[in-house]
């Protein structure tokens, strides 16, 4: 025990998010939103030696394949701003790639569906 009374202080192991994205702001929505799907470049196999720590785990994260950005954050435990300037960040360095996600399915027409199913009664019974 250090001090007078017993206290001891602990060690801050919070880095400021500030400090994490260097002051960076947030990128477009429209470019990296909740569901955009990011994985790492095709010839990003040799790490770069000037990538900070997060930047190194959210890259390495990202090499196994296409990740969302919800996921990512929640792999990592990263706050989602922070996450989204640090993935803009390794976007700008060719480093990422991104994909829009998947389009919503188109829902099937209910009168060609009721077709098919009087289609199949009257060939099978």
């Amino acid at each position: 025990m250090s001090g007078h009374d017993g206290w001891e202080p602990e060690a801050a192991e919070l880095v400021r998010p500030y400090v994490i994205t260097k002051g960076r702001g947030l990128p477009d929505e429209e470019h990296l939103s909740l569901i955009t799907l990011v994985t790492a470049a095709a010839g990003s196999t040799q790490r770069p030696p000037r990538l900070s720590p997060e930047e190194q785990s959210l890259l390495d994260l990202c090499s196994a394949g296409y990740l969302s950005v919800a996921e990512i954050a929640g792999h990592t435990h990263f706050p989602l701003g922070v996450v989204r300037i640090l993935l803009a960040s390794l976007m700008e360095g060719g480093h990422l790639m991104t994909r829009p996600p998947v389009a919503r399915a188109r829902l099937a027409d209910k009168e060609i569906l009721e077709e098919v199913l009087n289609g199949l009664r009257a060939k099978f019974g």
